[in-house]
């Protein structure tokens, strides 16, 4: 407890009762009780709280009816940390005495106790009495109004539940006395949290990784020695592939302020030293409770700094910029920040829904968790996830997987008389999914002619936008890469690294369709005479020649490609199926070639450096004996001359 803390309580606890005794107004006409109730004020003034106890406890033996005592150990139940005593006092003591504005704090805080327990009805009386002393503290006036549409909103919430079925996940998982902030990678294989063996401060933080194999959690172990240290390890936030690891932590010997944010690395099974995000993203407040996007590369967190802020704290977001640096971070504004304390964000691996935590928005009267979705890059106003997730405590740890089919989250429990904080998974209610659904693509990046694995850079694109929406790095020592696919969206994705010729994919899922994990394993060519490769993402009419919006995408990396091997010659080679007469189809080919070949020459590639053939369906990939095999067959090609 901090001194300040401390004294504030003593003098509330001290003056107040106090003034009423020496003047004769307490309630109580047995002389007995009113002395020992002195002799309470008395110990309290020497700090001796025990006796205070006692001797309170003693005056309402002498005068059970005796509301001002009741009040008084209220007060000091409540500076021990008795919370049920507290509220027992609080209960009999506020009931026993008739209205008075002097009693302001005292209404105000029981009701807060009250809406804490859940007792709505006895937390809606007491905010209304306090509101009846007409408060001259704004800020607790307006806390006490908003608190009673939280108590309209919970009783409303309450006869609508939400088909909510959370499980207590099985050993050897929950073995800590307190675990929360679950996190999964996209593949849904890997589970880190943060855990503590017990509740006092002295605790240390660590984050624990399971593996999910042969249908079962795994022994929970430390993520690595190298992250874990005699500081405390706090809240983190892991890249789908698994790859990027953020998380808070407090007082290190580099921290800037009270917490702060580190980042660290894997390659294969080694994750590097963490590092300090440094004065760019953390401040001289607390920076905490981060979350990645799935490519690693936008950073969710939440600060109580004061610049910039709308509340307590607030979520803000920070982004990697291409020159390897985090930009500024910025506050993410209304409607999510309040004038209340916004924590815990959490977005979805769609990139479209943000779940968080906070107290600042109607809900059931503590901290509550709520979504809100991003269109056109704005963020709706967000909405209460309901009852039973929400109850009348503070909730926050919340994760659902990319496919919006499984939830995760933590909740504080009390057993014999322990705190403890559990995982729970659920089956995720129609109500919570993500605006978008999501499924993923991963495998491997090799070098064509040695088969050894190589590190890549692989970009995912909009091809309706032409923006690019992921970008993550093969890990250099086995090849491994996850990347993110929503439904609905048409995707491009362009794997390059070095001095290989890139590679593009394509993924379709604008209609319904089979919406499962892919595995690609990409081979690369080094830049050299005779090598090729089929340009995935070009798209033309049927039986036409020019080239839809959505291929530039894929001819700009041809340019890009180009720029950066400046005395590399190619050619655009168009080829078509067997469909039709041989003619119709080599003209087709040579006006396709020749579209892309302009598209280039007009975007500064110099004509020198580009020749334009179609093939008609003289080199087809495959035989032609099914419409899969047949759109193959249809296709550019870049060759290196």
């Amino acid at each position: 407890m901090s001194k300040r803390f401390f004294l504030k309580l003593f003098c509330i606890f001290l003056f107040v009762p106090f003034a009423q005794a020496q003047q004769g107004n307490l309630s109580t006409k047995s002389d007995k009780a009113a002395d020992l109730y002195n002799k309470a004020q008395k110990y309290i003034i020497a700090r001796d709280f025990n006796k205070a106890l006692e001797a309170l406890q003693e005056a309402t033996k002498k005068d059970p009816n005796f509301g001002e005592a009741y009040i008084k150990a209220a007060g000091l139940y409540k500076m021990t940390g008795n919370q049920s005593a507290t509220f027992d006092a609080y209960k009999k003591g506020l009931a026993l005495l008739p209205f008075h504005p002097a009693l302001a704090t005292e209404y105000y805080n029981f009701a807060d106790m009250a809406l804490g327990t859940g007792e709505y009805a006895l937390a809606k009386q007491y905010y209304e009495t306090f509101i009846k002393t007409s408060p001259k503290n704004s800020k607790a006036l307006k806390y006490a109004q908003q608190q009673l549409k939280n108590i309209d909103f919970a009783a409303v919430a309450r006869q609508h539940p939400v088909a909510f079925k959370p499980s207590r996940m099985q050993a050897p998982l929950n073995q800590f006395q307190l675990q929360y902030f679950p996190a999964l990678t996209a593949t849904k294989t890997h589970l880190i949290f943060t855990a503590r063996t017990n509740e006092t401060p002295q605790a240390d933080e660590n984050l624990y990784v399971s593996v999910f194999r042969e249908n079962a959690w795994s022994e929970p172990v430390s993520i690595a020695s190298s992250i874990n240290s005699e500081f405390n390890e706090g809240t983190g936030s892991i890249s789908g592939d698994g790859k990027t690891l953020v998380f808070s932590s407090c007082n290190r010997p580099n921290s800037l302020g009270d917490c702060d944010l580190y980042i660290s690395l894997r390659n294969g099974e080694t994750w590097s030293k963490p590092v300090n995000l440094g004065r760019q993203v953390n401040s001289s407040a607390w920076d905490s409770q981060p979350c990645l996007s799935v490519d690693g590369r936008t950073l969710f967190f939440s600060s109580d700094r004061s610049q910039g802020s709308k509340g307590k704290e607030d979520i803000w977001v920070t982004r990697l910029q291409e020159d390897g640096f985090w930009s500024v971070p910025v506050n993410l504004g209304e409607p999510v920040n309040t004038a209340g304390s916004e924590t815990a964000p959490f977005l979805h691996a769609s990139g479209s829904t943000l779940y968080f935590s906070s107290n600042g928005h109607t809900g059931m009267g503590g901290a509550d968790i709520f979504k809100s979705t991003l269109t056109d890059s704005a963020w709706s106003e967000p909405e209460n996830l309901g009852y039973p997730l929400n109850t009348a405590s503070n909730e926050a740890s919340f994760f659902i997987t990319p496919d919006n089919t499984k939830g995760y989250y933590s909740r504080l429990e009390l057993e014999k008389s322990k705190k403890s904080a559990n995982l729970y998974e659920f089956e995720v209610p129609a109500v919570w999914k993500s605006k978008e659904i999501s499924t993923y693509t991963q495998g491997r990046v090799f070098d064509a002619k040695t088969k050894q694995p190589l590190g890549a850079q692989v970009q995912l694109y909009d091809l309706n936008t032409n923006q690019r929406v992921q970008q993550v790095l093969s890990d250099k020592e086995n090849g491994t890469y996850t990347v993110v696919l929503n439904e609905g969206k048409q995707y491009g994705m362009f794997i390059n690294s070095g001095n290989y010729l890139p590679k593009s994919m394509s993924f379709d899922y604008t209609t319904k369709k089979d919406f499962n994990p892919v595995t690609l394993d990409v081979y690369l060519d080094p830049v050299a005479k005779g090598a090729s490769a089929v340009l995935n993402n070009l798209f033309f009419p049927t039986g036409k020649y020019q080239l839809e919006t959505k291929s530039k995408t894929e001819l700009n990396k041809i340019i890009d490609f180009l720029a950066t091997n400046n005395q590399v010659k190619i050619e655009i080679a168009g080829h078509t199926d067997d469909v039709g007469n041989d003619t119709d189809n080599k003209l087709l080919s040579d006006k396709r070639a020749r579209s892309v070949y302009e598209y280039l020459v007009a975007h500064g590639v110099k004509k020198e450096r580009i020749s334009a053939v179609g093939y008609g369906e003289t080199k087809p990939l495959h035989p032609n004996n099914s419409e899969e095999k047949r759109q193959q067959n249809r296709r550019i090609e870049l060759r290196i001359l």
